[in-house]
């Protein structure tokens, strides 16, 4: 990796772009200087096609003058502009500089519209109309990828409309989570209870917390060997918020539903990952947003 951080690749760069540049316009003065002698009927004797013939007229001259227009203004760009390596141009002008321009513009025509609820409570947020409907925008934009339009979720996409939240909740730690993201880990337990057969059972007994389809022997041998997971879970299967331990005496299931799909939870485990949006959302935003998300599961103020 090296040899892309040395300056090797900056030399590369600019000799290629300055070549290629000076190749064409020597290539145009040869051309420009060459002579064919031609035949008595101004023709270079190639024939195409049995009867297409090479005429030897030179390039009408704005053809000329506009293949050296083209090289003085490449030359002209490399020199104010970015383009010879490293070199920066004479402008200073960079890709990312003008994109943070354009955001701080943008965060200054925007500010005046979320100055209206910096003094305003989350749950007053999530009842005012306007905000709303600027926090159905950001939503739509930055969430619905994953939580779907409805932020009703999909297979492991947690549902933001119902009143089940891993990790905590309330309006701040939405915030907090929009902010700054979120991974959520359950290891493989299937080397901790022991043979398949036990995975089987302690499944079937997960799935008896809430009152879901089972074997029931099944269930019954595997609640002993349901204490190595109790631990994240608790002893009653009802999990635990801080850690972000789902409730597994409910009806909610984010990774599917059924044995199979328990038996590979146990057996796989699951790694996933919320990425922060604070790079993409300013405080403003993120507070809207977060408040929309809210009153999704909740009952707003109303204004």
């Amino acid at each position: 990796m090296s040899d892309f951080t040395s300056d090797f690749w900056h030399w590369f760069v600019m000799l290629a772009s300055l070549v290629s540049i000076l190749a064409c316009a020597v290539l145009l003065w040869v051309s420009g200087t060459a002579k064919v002698k031609p035949a008595a009927d101004n023709t270079t004797g190639h024939v195409w096609d049995g009867d297409l013939q090479e005429m030897n007229n030179p390039l009408p001259k704005w053809w000329v003058y506009l293949f050296i227009i083209t090289v003085v203004f490449a030359l002209v760009y490399g020199a104010m502009y970015p383009m010879f390596g490293k070199f920066a141009g004479a402008l200073g002008w960079s890709s990312a500089g003008q994109h943070a321009t354009e955001v701080t513009k943008m965060e200054e025509n925007i500010a005046p519209i979320y100055a209206k609820f910096d003094g305003m409570t989350p749950e007053q947020i999530a009842g005012d109309a306007q905000a709303q409907a600027i926090g159905e925008r950001l939503f739509l934009n930055y969430c619905a990828q994953c939580h779907g339009s409805d932020a009703r979720g999909s297979k492991s996409f947690p549902n933001l409309a119902d009143g089940d939240w891993l990790g905590g909740e309330g309006a701040d730690y939405i915030q907090a989570t929009i902010a700054n993201g979120r991974t959520g880990v359950m290891p493989p337990m299937a080397a901790a209870l022991g043979t398949a057969d036990d995975v089987r059972n302690v499944a079937n007994y997960v799935l008896s917390l809430s009152g879901s389809p089972h074997d029931e022997v099944a269930a019954t041998a595997g609640k002993a060997k349901f204490a190595a997971c109790a631990a994240c879970h608790g002893m009653d299967g009802k999990g635990m918020q801080a850690v972000g331990a789902p409730n597994l005496t409910d009806d909610t299931w984010l990774h599917g539903w059924g044995e199979d799909a328990v038996v590979r939870a146990i057996t796989d485990g699951f790694n996933n990952n919320m990425p922060p949006q604070a790079a993409l959302l300013n405080e403003s935003q993120i507070k809207v947003l977060g408040a929309y998300v809210w009153g999704l599961s909740n009952s707003p103020s109303a204004n």
